[in-house]
């Protein structure tokens, strides 16, 4: 089912300051870093409770270990069915009692059974401008389709390929001469800044699905204020 996209309804934390969160990861790291990054500077008012990974031996879970973060590895079983696959992260992602699971470079679809273990509390992060050039290797498909601007995404995940609502969205040139690397280093530097920035936003309150759009709404005003 994963994202409801006829009804608005506004997604957020519990409210007490402290989000907590589950990372999924397949690769180096870098976004996990990011947050990671962020939440010691006190500007993501988050805390990872744990990371996760398909691949045993991902970077990532080594960083996660080096910030003393739980770091489990989940490799997907030889011809095991992708919502079983599904259903055992699921329950394994409940044990950290996240308010919010971050994709961050995991390479996997997830299936409907995570997705209904937790409603509009999944969100990630991808190489281009969706809806355009979704899937793998998003920089080398925009090269080759010949475009002047790329970016990257942070959008709440439904059953499809990068296809959920909206979130944020950050542009980048593509320049002359640029290689698939070149391009794709660029836009990692935007990553680094719009993911933490989306978790905020979910931590806060202040995002509203209403059918395909995301709102963001405006800043809470402090009771301190008003009186």
């Amino acid at each position: 089912m994963g994202v409801n996209t006829t009804a608005a309804a506004a997604v957020s934390g519990s409210g007490t300051g402290c989000l907590r969160l589950v990372v999924l990861v397949s690769g180096r790291g870098s976004n996990l870093q990011a947050i990671l990054d962020a939440i010691e500077a006190g500007t993501l008012p988050a805390r990872v409770c744990a990371v996760i990974s398909d691949q045993p031996e991902a970077p990532a879970l080594q960083r996660a270990r080096a910030r003393g973060v739980p770091a489990i590895p989940l490799p997907k079983r030889r011809g095991e069915p992708r919502d079983a696959y599904s259903a055992r992260l699921a329950a394994l992602c409940k044990e950290y009692q996240p308010e919010l699971v971050v994709l961050a470079g995991f390479m996997r679809i997830l299936g409907e059974p995570f997705l209904e273990a937790f409603p509009q509390r999944v969100i990630n992060i991808h190489p281009a401008l969706l809806p355009s050039f979704p899937g793998k290797n998003a920089q080398r498909q925009a090269l080759e389709y010949g475009v002047r601007f790329s970016g990257c995404t942070v959008h709440f995940v439904d059953v499809g390929v990068d296809s959920g609502p909206i979130i944020l969205q950050a542009v980048v040139p593509v320049l002359p001469d640029d290689t698939v690397e070149a391009l794709s280093q660029r836009i990692l530097r935007e990553e680094h800044h719009l993911l933490p920035q989306a978790i905020a936003l979910f931590a806060a309150g202040r995002l509203r699905v209403e059918g395909r759009r995301v709102r963001i709404l405006p800043e809470r005003t402090p009771v301190s204020v008003l009186l």
